[in-house]
């Protein structure tokens, strides 16, 4: 790799770092942040809910963006939205204005990741080259979500919970100051062709009221009226969407790339992948914080040897790995050892809560796993995909993650509601994300080697 590809791959990473953070990284601030506005549980926890419905359900916009009006003016454009909505959350004195705040912090992300890839796979373009820089960049994402909650716990205690936004504000001055003078000029497009809104904007209504009607359907007895509602509508509005991707000229998404094999593969990984970590994430605090009387400062300070064996698996083990072991296999490596986290997780709470079986859960899932899968998921969703269908791929398997990561944690929340007794987190929950990892590692096992060359 020349200086300046690696300068372009550092700025597209660090992009994508802050963006996959903030994921993780309010978890463990969520608890000075309900203390601050007086909320109860169910209401601070939507300023999570938000940022991952709004960044999964405008992904697809975010993509099809990148390929039509151009990477750098994207990827520009979602940073300096990021930054100003991490300053407006910062300062927000009231919970509905962090809550808006949040929300549009959640689609500058969905404007940032995928033309971030988009630089990255135009940049690289010899095969060999390109798959190293995916899987660097990709290694970024999961070190910022492996990381999140560790700085979020000791930033919430020392700093306060609003320094948890204004950490993104000097990282990203630079990262536009160097986006602005290093990366190329996009380049003039011949065709006047515009981006589908309407069946964006399609999808991101299907989505939320899918994700809110999961979330609700514990309350299906006193909101039936309304879950009716939701879900007819989420059925007509699946009709209508699939019906303007049929007929328009220039489509937001083109029905025959999701029928590529490596775009339904990475389709289900991620969902899986999403559903298990994200209610990975939200278990363990609630352990560390509900059930072991854990301070933010002391849980963020046990996680913090995790975020570093993450760094350390990315810089000097995986690429050892993507060499020894095809993609396929490595994805299936990294998603045994989700199985194997979940697995010690309820190995734990069987031990009442112990902690070195804990830690080893931990260990296995945001030190290992999360790199290897997120890395290796992500090479498989654009495997021999015309470079034109870039980031409208990537940006298709990331909506996978946060839907997977939204429904999941609703599913979980119903069974958090329903367990019986004093402890904040039980067997049924740990059960069930367990159960998305072994589901998630039996897709992998299922699936054929990705072909050499996919057409469209």
């Amino acid at each position: 790799m020349t200086r300046r590809k690696n300068i372009i791959l550092i700025i597209a990473s660090i992009g994508i770092f802050v963006e996959a953070l903030d994921i993780a990284i309010i978890n463990l601030a969520v608890p000075s942040i309900q203390t601050h506005y007086g909320l109860s549980s169910d209401k601070v926890q939507w300023l999570q809910t938000l940022y991952v419905l709004l960044y999964g359900g405008f992904l697809i916009i975010g993509g099809k963006l990148s390929d039509v009006i151009g990477r750098k003016t994207i990827f520009i454009a979602g940073a300096a939205l990021f930054l100003l909505t991490s300053l407006g959350a910062g300062f927000s004195p009231s919970f509905e204005l962090l809550a808006f705040f949040r929300a549009i912090q959640g689609m500058a992300a969905a404007l940032i990741m995928p033309a971030a890839l988009s630089i990255v796979t135009h940049t690289f373009t010899e095969t060999r080259e390109r798959s190293k820089a995916i899987a660097i960049f990709s290694s970024f994402a999961a070190i910022g979500s492996g990381s999140g909650l560790s700085l979020g716990g000791l930033i919430a205690t020392y700093w306060g919970w609003q320094w948890v936004f204004f950490i993104n504000v000097p990282v990203l001055m630079l990262v536009l100051i160097f986006a602005w003078f290093a990366l190329d000029s996009d380049p003039k497009k011949d065709t006047k062709e515009r981006p589908d809104i309407i069946s964006g904007l399609l999808l991101v209504i299907c989505l939320l009221m899918l994700s809110y009607g999961v979330h609700e359907i514990g309350h299906i007895r006193e909101n039936y009226g309304r879950l009716l509602a939701l879900f007819t509508g989420v059925g007509l509005g699946i009709y209508l969407l699939k019906q303007r991707l049929s007929e328009h000229p220039a489509p937001l998404v083109d029905l025959k790339l999701l029928a590529l094999p490596p775009i339904i593969t990475g389709i289900g990984a991620f969902l899986l992948l999403g559903a298990f970590f994200t209610g990975f994430l939200f278990l363990l605090s609630l352990m560390m914080q509900k059930d072991m009387s854990f301070s933010a400062a002391k849980a963020g300070l046990l996680l913090v040897p995790f975020s570093i064996l993450s760094a350390a698996v990315a810089k000097f083990i995986l690429p050892g790995l993507m060499k020894k072991f095809d993609v396929k296999q490595t994805g299936i490596l990294g998603m045994a050892l989700m199985v194997a986290g979940g697995f010690l997780l309820i190995c734990s709470m069987m031990s009442d809560h112990y902690l070195p079986l804990i830690l080893l859960s931990v260990a296995c899932v945001t030190g290992l796993g999360m790199t290897i899968c997120f890395t290796s998921f992500s090479v498989i969703s654009v495997h021999g995909i015309p470079s034109e269908h870039y980031g409208l791929a990537s940006s298709i398997a990331s909506t996978a993650y946060f839907l997977g990561g939204g429904l999941g944690l609703s599913l979980l929340s119903l069974f958090i509601q329903s367990s019986p007794g004093t402890n904040a987190v039980t067997m049924g929950p740990a059960m069930v994300l367990c159960l998305y990892a072994c589901v998630g590692l039996v897709w992998m096992l299922m699936k054929q080697p990705l072909a050499q060359k996919q057409a469209v």
